[in-house]
């Protein structure tokens, strides 16, 4: 799997007659699983249209720095702050002499001035042009910048001159794009996590759940979509935002939980259970409010057991990797070494729940991780932190295992 997956990309189109070749790299980048969006200059629509870049995209083209509708909501500040990546592919002469002198008049140098991202440039031009004193100073001013130059190549241009000058193939463009990132341990991959506690209703107002917030699934998520991987969170009623390029699905009970699971999971290389699923639900569900009957003191409420998901799953021998969480109250470890055993898991992450300090909703955790053949204790500290040593964990021990 590409280093692009699950990248933000800005690809920049400038006017030119390599502006063509724009189109092939936004397919390029998306068949590397990463997110494209497009930029075009009022000279690069003159060459290819807005509507090609946005059918290949998925995205809409972004075009005007003074659009009401885009800067209603800064839209240059959040295409700046949304890129991993600048892409300017074909750049002309005249775009590389205003990104050289700090202009921000119109959408594509303004990004480029608010942006902290990567910058690549893949000139194109005439080759006259190219060997110009005054673009080649321009070029050394935005080398000096940090930016990265691809290219040009060398060949016959559209104009019949010979020489350096044309934008360097799509493909090339890609390669040296992917050189830039580093390969995440969980790159490619298809990651499902289930998240947040269930709801198991009583009567249409109340409802069996637990306390579970969702963070250290949220968290998992963040940290395994870091790692490269391509996520999907199914989630119970929680109230945190969805990571950054995870899809989400949302869910109630337990046997929502478990449909939309076994609904999805055929397509996973691993499934982390992080949901405080809840043990049982009430035998029948009450169709109208339970009233309080000053008569009656006591209302007698019958449970049935919900299935063990994650059990479930284990059983159908699918060729994935399997993680589990122990949230457990008293004799942590021996509790969860027999949930290892019997929903067979590769690995179970234990955590003692009685202590509130790294208990649900705590934005602390102190684990410890479990597999057939070790145990590995992480110390009191943050969930991102603790995320991160998990996610190393599975990498190093769980899917290379």
């Amino acid at each position: 799997m590409s280093k692009l997956a699950n990248k933000n990309i800005l690809l920049c189109v400038t006017g030119g007659i390599a502006a063509y070749k724009a189109a092939e790299l936004v397919r390029l980048f998306k068949t590397s699983n990463a997110f494209v969006k497009v930029l075009m200059t009022k000279g690069a629509q003159e060459f290819i249209t807005p509507l090609t870049m946005q059918a290949l995209s998925g995205e809409k083209v972004h075009t005007d720095l003074l659009s009401k509708e885009a800067e209603a909501a800064m839209g240059h500040i959040e295409l700046a702050k949304w890129c991993d990546v600048i892409v300017i592919a074909p750049c002309s002469a005249n775009s590389l002499s205003k990104l050289a002198e700090g202009r921000g008049d119109d959408l594509l140098s303004a990004v480029c001035l608010a942006s902290e991202s990567e910058l690549c440039i893949a000139p194109a031009m005439n080759q006259a042009m190219w060997k110009d004193s005054r673009t080649q100073k321009n070029l050394k001013k935005i080398l000096r910048s940090g930016a990265k130059i691809i290219g040009p190549a060398s060949g016959e241009q559209a104009c019949g001159d010979v020489g350096e000058g044309r934008m360097t193939e799509p493909k090339d463009i890609l390669n040296e794009i992917e050189n830039k990132f580093k390969k995440g341990s969980l790159s490619g991959k298809k990651v499902l996590i289930t998240a947040g506690p269930t709801q198991e209703m009583i009567d249409p107002v109340r409802y069996i759940s637990n306390k579970s917030s969702g963070k250290m699934g949220f968290s998992l998520a963040e940290e395994v979509k870091n790692q490269g991987a391509i996520v999907t969170l199914i989630s119970g009623p929680v109230n945190l935002n969805t990571p950054d390029k995870v899809e989400r699905f949302d869910v109630k009970s337990a046997k929502e939980m478990q449909s939309k699971v076994e609904e999805l999971i055929e397509d996973f290389d691993l499934f982390i259970s992080a949901a405080a699923v809840a043990d049982f639900k009430p035998k029948k569900l009450q169709e109208n409010k339970i009233k309080k009957d000053s008569n009656n003191k006591k209302v007698k409420l019958v449970l049935n057991k919900n299935s063990d998901i994650l059990k479930a799953i284990s059983e159908k021998k699918l060729n994935l990797k399997t993680v589990g969480f122990a949230a457990e109250t008293e004799n942590l470890i021996t509790n969860a070494k027999r949930k290892l055993s019997d929903k067979n898991l590769d690995l179970i992450v234990a955590n003692d729940v009685s202590d509130e300090s790294i208990g649900f909703d705590s934005d602390e955790n102190e684990v410890t991780l479990i597999t057939k053949k070790e145990k590995k204790i992480i110390k009191k500290t943050s969930k991102k932190i603790i995320s991160k040593k998990i996610v190393e964990f599975i990498a190093q021990k769980v899917i290379n295992d």
